[in-house]
C-alpha cells in the first residue's frame, strides 16, 4: 500500500468508500500500487494498468488498454471520441462495485495478460487528426511555425490540434492559436509549463 494513496483516500470528500472497495479488489490481483497523474495508480511490472479517478457524477476504473479488451459485459466506456486506448469502467455507489466484483477481477486479470502479451493499442496518427482550417493558413503562411510544429512530439501536436478544433467558432480557434503559437516555437506542449 502507498502512503500517498493512503493520504489521497483519506483526504477524497466524494468517493471515499468507493475507493477503498476499488482498491481493495485490485490490490487482491497482485497489482502494485503507485499515485500517478494524482491518481491512484496500479501497475504490473512498472507498466500502468488501471487507475482510480473520481468525477463530478461517478467514480471509475480506467483501464489503460481498455480497447484491447474483450468487454463481454459492455460495461467499459470511452470517455471522449478522442480517447483512442483508455476505457472506464463507471460507478455510482459501493453496493455497485461489490456486485461488480468479479467481473473487474476478470478485467483485471485481462488487462495483466494484455500487457504480459505485450499487445499495444493502434494509435491514429497525428496525419490523421484533422488540421483547423486557421491553423492550417498560419503554418502555411509561416515556414517556421511548421517547422516548430512538426518538430513537437505526436503526442504535443495531436493536443494542439484536437485543442484547436474543439472550439465551435471559428473567433475561438483564432484565439487559441494566437495564445499557443509561442508556446509551440519554444517547443512546449499545451499543458507544459
Amino acid at each position: 500500500m502507498n502512503a500517498k494513496v493512503d493520504n489521497y483516500i483519506s483526504k477524497a470528500k466524494k468517493w471515499q468508500k468507493e475507493f477503498e472497495v476499488l482498491r481493495r479488489i485490485i490490490l487482491d490481483c497482485q497489482l502494485t500500487e503507485d499515485f500517478k497523474w494524482r491518481n491512484p495508480c496500479y501497475t504490473f511490472q512498472e507498466s500502468n494498468i488501471v487507475l482510480i479517478h473520481g468525477f463530478k457524477d461517478y467514480c471509475a476504473l480506467l483501464f489503460f488498454k481498455g480497447a484491447l479488451l474483450k468487454d463481454p459485459d459492455d460495461i467499459l466506456i470511452q470517455q471522449t471520441e478522442n480517447v483512442q486506448s483508455a476505457r472506464q469502467i463507471r460507478f455510482s455507489g459501493v453496493e455497485e462495485i461489490r456486485e461488480m466484483e468479479t467481473t473487474l477481477r476478470t478485467y483485471i486479470y485481462e488487462a495483466i495478460e494484455v500487457e504480459k502479451a505485450g499487445l499495444k493499442v493502434e494509435l491514429k496518427k497525428t496525419s490523421e487528426f484533422p488540421v483547423p482550417e486557421e491553423f492550417q493558413e498560419k503554418l502555411d503562411k509561416d515556414p517556421a511555425l511548421q517547422t516548430a510544429f512538426e518538430a513537437l512530439t505526436p503526442g504535443r501536436q495531436r493536443a494542439y490540434l484536437l485543442h484547436f478544433a474543439g472550439a465551435k467558432q471559428s473567433a475561438t480557434r483564432e484565439s487559441r492559436i494566437e495564445k499557443n503559437i509561442p508556446r509551440i516555437f519554444e517547443g512546449k506542449g499545451l499543458n507544459d509549463r
